[in-house]
């Protein structure tokens, strides 16, 4: 799993990362839930559903260097956009347009932009990633659909789904009493890389719970040893719905691509 240079200048990678984990996100206050007997053959998630999402939330950014507070506004039209909308302190600070074909960021402080594949990204994580992968990593949804060679266990009072993909292994744990994913791993056999999410203060979304709090860790080898990254996510509020939403979006002429 090899992720990107955080050696480069730390803004110039911070809404990578900010996407990459609202790419997959969530925290981990986890409520005690009895153990159940027996091992589970069958899983019971519920996952959000809908037509149009939006909602704004506080993500924090932190390296062995820096830490970052950034307001983000976020719009989701299910299975084709996620829009993203940055400000540091009251001051916009870049933008993201993620759909099936690309992830694009542009940052209004260094006045250049980024163009991601989704080909040159599974490359980056050897772990195939798309768009639906990140869709489902921001609801809380499973990243990965389930498949009969996965595995189905108990682990204490979650269940536990283990699927591997590659030279990549997921393991997700799942509360019965809440029917939601609270917290997943996916570790790189070659590596030991590892990217860990946790889930919590769920709340009632619609009909459905969603979780309002989460925790990405990043760990990952270099030259220089094991370096670490952090970014918490808090949403302030989320709306569901079929109301159609805008996502504006463009680039000015005199921004650089990188």
């Amino acid at each position: 799993m090899t992720l990107p240079n955080f050696y480069l200048p730390v803004q110039k990678w911070n809404f990578y990362f900010l996407i990459m984990a609202a790419v997959m996100f969530q925290s981990c206050s986890r409520k005690a839930i009895p153990a159940l007997p027996n091992t589970p053959t069958t899983l019971d998630i519920e996952e959000i559903d809908f037509g149009y999402l939006h909602g704004k939330a506080r993500m924090v950014f932190k390296d062995e260097k820096k830490e970052r507070d950034v307001k983000a506004n976020i719009r989701i039209r299910k299975d084709s956009v996620i829009w993203m909308n940055f400000s540091v302190i009251g001051v916009q600070g870049g933008k993201a347009l993620i759909n099936k074909d690309s992830i694009t960021i542009v940052s209004t402080v260094d006045k250049e932009y980024y163009v991601f594949d989704y080909v040159e990204l599974s490359k980056r994580f050897n772990f195939k990633i798309d768009y639906s992968v990140l869709e489902a990593a921001m609801l809380g949804n499973l990243i990965r659909a389930k498949a009969l060679s996965d595995q189905i266990t108990r682990e204490g009072e979650f269940e536990k789904l283990v699927q591997v993909e590659g030279s990549v292994t997921i393991r997700s744990l799942i509360s019965p009493a809440l029917r939601k994913i609270e917290h997943v791993d996916l570790i790189e056999a070659n590596t030991s890389n590892t990217l860990k999410l946790d889930y919590s203060n769920f709340q009632p979304l619609g009909s459905k719970n969603f979780p309002y709090n989460g925790l990405v860790n990043i760990f990952y080898k270099t030259a220089a040893g094991i370096i670490s990254n952090t970014i918490t996510f808090e949403y302030n509020k989320v709306e569901v719905g079929d109301k159609e939403l805008k996502f504006p979006f463009n680039i000015p002429k005199r921004y650089d691509r990188r």
